[in-house]
């Protein structure tokens, strides 16, 4: 309440990439108050241990990719409750991304638009950082495609993100489907992400035969919104033939209909991808058809316009098996991960469910139309 009544309105007053830069840097530097004052408070583990591909998890809540790019304030953000935390995009050529201004807020829809390009200090740079700040929860990170590299050339560049981050990562997921690098949603094709996925297990298990052995990092794949049916059969078909590990959906749109905010507004936006509450019943609808075509057989990660317990729920039902937020937490502040996995136990109980995972996908042929 206090968030939303008193500091939003002040960040808001800021520019948006200004507001976000200042949040994350404050949070980097508090790291031993946010433990103090939050981590016990906001510790939720409201179904016991999650399993989901080989990792354990505290609770299905988790932050999604583009937050925190640098992997600069992953401890404290871990104090606000999450399960997991994806860091990155991260790329094999650090990139400043696209010009300013970037980041862009529709509060009349609670959403936002961004351009961002991949900004980040380089997956090395990454690596070293988080090497002796890892946050207490399950880590993933997001690799994506150097813009200086073409797309012809995409394989020999994630390969080497991939080592880079393979160390600190507990998984990987590749970012196929952000609409801000130029020709990137090309990989989603099936021919050109087969040759990708063959090429980074093939990797995996190399670096895990020189490691640790554990069986090879579990690799995601983050998919688009805007993709037909019949693209999502065939990446359903070419990621199972690939053992990848889950699917994550979904990722920006392009799409503008139905918004709220003034044609005119948007328009000035220009270019970039539309997150947070118009992407909701789209991004339940990718889950519910990708939990269809996998007979549920493959883990789920549902993101796209959560900001409380029965959007997660929605989610959930559509076949998540775990969630993420980002736009929500910009709008509904530090606490969104504690009150969604409060609300979460009690809609779970309501509906007669014995366990969190019971109630996985339990509407995704209704919510698939």
């Amino acid at each position: 309440m206090l968030y939303r009544s008193l500091l939003r309105p002040l960040l808001f007053r800021l520019p948006a990439e200004t507001a976000h830069e200042l949040a994350l840097h404050t949070l980097s530097l508090s790291h031993g108050l946010t433990k103090v004052l939050l981590d016990e408070r906001y510790k939720r583990s409201p179904f016991g241990k999650l399993k989901r591909f080989g990792l354990t998890f505290s609770n299905p809540v988790g932050l999604a990719a583009g937050f925190d790019k640098n992997g600069i304030a992953l401890e404290s953000l871990a104090t606000l409750g999450f399960g997991f935390i994806e860091a990155g995009t991260v790329t094999c050529h650090p990139q400043p991304g696209n010009e300013k201004p970037r980041l862009f807020r529709l509060p009349l829809d609670r959403a936002l638009i961004n351009r961002a390009g991949f900004n980040n200090e380089g997956a090395k740079e990454f690596a070293k950082r988080v090497t002796n700040h890892k946050p207490d929860c399950v880590l993933g990170v997001s690799i994506g495609k150097s813009r200086v590299v073409d797309v012809e050339n995409a394989v020999e560049d994630y390969l080497k993100s991939f080592e880079l981050v393979h160390r600190v990562a507990n998984y990987v997921a590749v970012n196929i489907s952000s609409p801000n690098t130029p020709r990137l949603r090309e990989l989603q094709h099936a021919r050109q992400l087969d040759e990708l996925l063959r090429a980074l297990q093939k990797r995996n298990q190399e670096l895990d035969a020189e490691s640790s052995g554990r069986g090879g990092l579990p690799i995601l794949v983050k998919l688009s919104p805007d993709l037909s049916d019949d693209e999502l059969k065939s990446i359903v078909e070419v990621v199972q033939r690939n053992n990848v590990a889950g699917l994550i959906a979904t990722n920006t749109t392009t799409d503008r209909a139905g918004l709220q905010t003034p044609a005119a507004t948007v328009k000035a936006c220009g270019d970039g991808g539309l997150s947070g509450a118009p992407l909701r019943r789209r991004a339940a609808k990718v889950i519910a058809n990708l939990y269809n075509l996998t007979g549920g057989s493959m883990p789920l990660v549902g993101v796209g316009g959560i900001f409380t317990a029965e959007d997660a729920w929605e989610m959930i039902s559509a076949g998540a098996s775990l969630v993420q937020i980002y736009t929500g937490l910009i709008y509904e502040g530090p606490t969104i991960a504690r009150d969604i996995n409060e609300g979460l136990r009690r809609i779970v109980s309501r509906e007669g469910f014995v366990s969190f995972d019971e109630a996985v996908g339990c509407r995704a042929k209704e919510l698939a139309n």
